[in-house]
């Protein structure tokens, strides 16, 4: 079964910029990456493929982004939750995260998980997942 690891998460990123990581993102980073192994248990167990990016390989896309990254990131939002280790993007180059995730299964499985995700349409090959609520509060959301 797929799972990541801290260091998966950081992507180098907390060696490259140590400065721009404190402790709170280190906490919230610690409950992004629980939280994200959850899910993809409940992925696994529901027979969802989880592949791995060619580009990074791992099923992380993009983890913990200090300021610098994301501001390099075309249409990153300014404040995105990545900044502060409360987000991941996991690789999901045929939707089919996404797909379940939109079901009632998928819906019952992040709310039970204290997951929010940006709506299918704005993440083509990736799924988003925070560990805080949009200001919309809706589980599914358009950034």
């Amino acid at each position: 079964m797929t799972q990541i690891t801290l260091k998966d998460y950081w992507m180098g990123r907390d060696q490259q910029y140590p400065r721009a990581l404190s402790t709170e993102i280190r906490k919230e980073a610690e409950c992004t990456v629980e939280c994200v192994n959850k899910l993809l248990r409940g992925l696994s167990a529901a027979s969802v493929e989880t592949p791995r990016s060619p580009r990074t390989g791992s099923v992380l896309t993009s983890g913990w982004r200090p300021p610098e990254v994301n501001e390099a990131i075309p249409g990153a939002a300014p404040r995105s939750h990545h900044l502060w280790g409360r987000a991941a993007d996991i690789y999901d180059p045929e939707g089919e995260i996404d797909d379940y995730l939109m079901t009632t299964e998928g819906q019952e499985l992040l709310t039970k998980l204290g997951l929010w995700m940006e709506h299918t349409s704005a993440t083509k090959g990736w799924c988003h997942v925070q560990t805080r609520p949009p200001r919309s509060g809706r589980r599914v959301f358009y950034p």
